[in-house]
């Protein structure tokens, strides 16, 4: 393959997914690449993510990594909606919550990582500190590694990323949060739960646990709460373990059981349900890619739609050998349309756990019907197809 980004110099912020998959095809273009990552080591925790429509999974295979996800994925993605006596009120398809290939968000990091680690850099437990631009490039500080200059920073470093906050201003500016929060954790699964996630609502509360497909004795609790923004550490686990407790006191079904299994649990999955909105995804030789420029907190297709990004940035940069002035724009002005298409919609929040009675009864009655049901598998479908992607292998 050619390899028309020899000596391109690029340092991404962010080892989730989005990062490695842009890093995997800026180094197959024949860039020098380096991933940082402010985490010691990949992270474990998260949820399952799903892949839906040929854009996705062509992606996918082009990467290489198709068969190593449908080895490891879920086989569920159906959603049970349960009374308190845990009898089953209606069960949303498959097709609908996980797609056509559904893996555990700790899967999928694992191989894009595994698949470009002969071939690019990580730095783990660190972060870029300061971007100043240069003569011949954007000198990048670090909080622990060496200062050095590169010809690209990418912003891969999620909803709160410190890339867009250096090159574009304080997180404030873009993100708006939504009114919930969201929580997982995992716990042993001394529930009997099966691999169907099952889904107890109160108006403003959602709680839902899963069985691990391959690992059995081991569940996944998930819980999303109507609450306001909270301005404490990220980093205190301690604290959002007690906003989640608080915010599920007193709930019957199998809640008091997984508030247990929060106590102990060693990692928690915590944030807001916010959503980003930056009017340019580049300034200067700094750009941004998935959640840090268009994410929705469990948008449905975030994760998709941040790796067909990683493919077409990667893709105009070795189009325009390596002139950062043609290629960001190029790849925002095709990848602005294609991510806003389900970036604009409601608020995951409202959907999953609706704040009154009368909005909880609707939506239930809505979703236990069929053609409900059908519309949103079609509509799902169709959102995340491109028809226009192009074949940059044959280009360059």
């Amino acid at each position: 393959m050619p390899t028309p980004l020899r000596g391109f110099r690029v340092l991404v912020s962010g080892a989730g997914v989005a990062g490695p998959a842009v890093a995997w095809w800026l180094a197959r273009h024949g860039a020098e690449v380096t991933v940082v990552e402010a985490a010691p080591a990949l992270r474990t925790s998260g949820f399952a993510v799903d892949f839906r429509g040929p854009t996705h999974l062509g992606v996918l295979a082009a990467m290489g990594v198709l068969d190593e996800l449908r080895a490891v994925q879920t086989h569920a993605g159906a959603m049970s909606r349960v009374d308190e006596h845990d009898r089953e009120v209606f069960r949303l398809p498959a097709e609908f919550a996980g797609g056509e290939l559904e893996v555990r968000r700790r899967d999928l990091s694992r191989i894009l990582h595994e698949h470009g680690a002969d071939r690019v850099g990580y730095l783990f437990g660190d972060r870029i500190t300061a971007l100043t631009e240069t003569a011949d490039g954007v000198r990048v500080d670090l909080a622990r590694g060496a200062s050095r200059t590169v010809d690209l920073v990418v912003g891969a470093d999620g909803l709160h990323s410190g890339v867009r906050r250096l090159a574009f201003g304080p997180e404030s500016a873009y993100v708006t949060h939504l009114g919930y929060h969201l929580a997982g954790w995992d716990l042993p699964n001394d529930l009997g739960a099966g691999p169907v996630p099952r889904q107890y609502n109160v108006p403003g509360r959602m709680a839902s646990v899963a069985a691990d497909q391959r690992e059995p004795d081991r569940a996944t609790a998930l819980v999303v709460f109507a609450s306001p923004r909270q301005d404490h550490d990220r980093l205190d686990l301690d604290r959002q373990k007690a906003l989640v407790a608080d915010a599920f006191a007193g709930l019957g079904w199998h809640v008091p059981r997984l508030l247990a299994g929060l106590r102990d649990a060693p990692e928690l999955y915590f944030d807001a349900i916010a959503r980003v909105s930056v009017p340019r995804w580049h300034a200067g030789r700094a750009v941004l890619l998935g959640d840090a420029a268009w994410g929705v907190t469990l948008g449905g297709m975030g994760v998709g739609t941040g790796l067909v990004g990683a493919y077409v940035l990667a893709g105009e940069l070795a189009l325009a050998g390596g002139d950062h002035r043609v290629a960001l724009p190029a790849y925002e002005r095709r990848m602005r349309a294609y991510a806003g298409r389900w970036q604009r919609g409601a608020s995951p929040g409202h959907f999953l756990a609706p704040a009154t009675g009368w909005g909880l009864w609707l939506r239930d009655r809505l979703l236990a019907t069929r053609p409900v049901q059908s519309l949103l598998v079609r509509s799902t479908g169709s959102l995340a197809t491109e028809a226009d992607l192009p074949d940059y292998a044959a280009r360059v």
